[in-house]
């Protein structure tokens, strides 16, 4: 039976993970708290000690960790997973690292005889459990074909955007652009509200506007109820995520990334204000009425 180790059982990870077990796979799983492991482990995962232990003797080794420390941390940190994987596994990292991390740990895991995908993803914790991600992928086209039986069960779609890091590089513009977009609906919206309009009419007009997205009503819908239950992307990820974007912009752009800075700044107040909650929240910094304080 083909051997995965799965690290990482986060909001993401905990579906993701399971998948392995739904298409037949032996799976090994570790995560900080053995908690979120009980009902994967119920259901045929092995729980590892460590990711050392995870990886020993698996095909593939998936993570879905918070950032580039924990990815560090993970794969060639004291017990890690690089210690014990065998030659010529496949070193799968998923997490949304910075492209600067994704080059360095790419380079790691080769001298080790590793075999590294690139291949962050994009689509909601639901999507993780069902198997209907999109993976975006950074890898020799090679190294993908090897891959592909197990990005499978995780994903509807898988895009190949070149070699190692380029995957990162996609994701990171999504996910800037996604800060980008959230900030605005919520400065919008703030607008809105304070300005007296009929919110009801308001997200009608958005919905069916120029500026309407999948993520622009989502967040819309909930930011004008405060209905921030079910967290599916914390502020804390989020200004993460902004911030290795401006960094990568910073690494090849002449001018400033104004933009993205600003959204870094956003999500800055976001985070001390209710880092572990929905990002959605921002609408509760910035719809306070003029002349209250902070």
């Amino acid at each position: 039976m083909t051997k995965v180790a799965f690290i990482g059982l986060g909001r993401m990870g905990h579906g993701m993970a399971g998948r392995y077990l739904d298409n037949g796979f032996e799976v090994a799983v570790w995560n900080r708290s053995k908690a979120k492991a009980d009902d994967l482990i119920a259901r045929g995962a092995r729980w590892a000690a460590s990711p050392a232990d995870a990886a020993a003797g698996a095909d593939a080794i998936v993570t879905m960790v918070a950032d580039d420390e924990a990815s560090r941390t993970v794969w060639i940190g004291k017990d890690g997973a690089a210690a014990t994987a065998k030659a010529g596994a496949l070193a799968i990292e998923c997490s949304t690292v910075s492209y600067r991390h994704a080059l360095d740990l790419a380079r790691e895991l080769r001298q080790r005889g590793l075999v590294y995908i690139d291949s962050p993803v994009t689509g909601l914790p639901d999507a993780a459990a069902s198997g209907k991600l999109t993976l975006l992928v950074g890898a020799e086209a090679v190294d993908l074909e090897r891959a592909r039986p197990y990005l499978a069960p995780l994903s509807a779609t898988i895009r190949h955007f070149g070699a190692v890091g380029s995957g990162t590089v996609y994701k990171l513009i999504n996910n800037l652009m996604g800060a980008i977009q959230i900030a605005g609906v919520a400065e919008g919206l703030a607008i809105a509200e304070q300005a007296g309009l009929d919110m009801k009419l308001v997200l009608e007009a958005i919905e069916t506007g120029v500026a309407a997205s999948p993520q622009v009503i989502r967040h819309s819908r909930r930011m004008v109820a405060r209905n921030f239950a079910g967290a599916s992307f914390t502020s804390a990820l989020r200004h993460k995520d902004a911030a290795y974007a401006v960094a990568l912009a910073e690494s090849l752009l002449a001018e400033s990334p104004l933009v993205g800075r600003a959204a870094v700044q956003a999500y800055a107040r976001a985070k001390a204000y209710a880092p572990d909650d929905d990002e959605g929240k921002m609408i509760e910094i910035v719809s306070r009425p003029k002349g209250t304080k902070a």
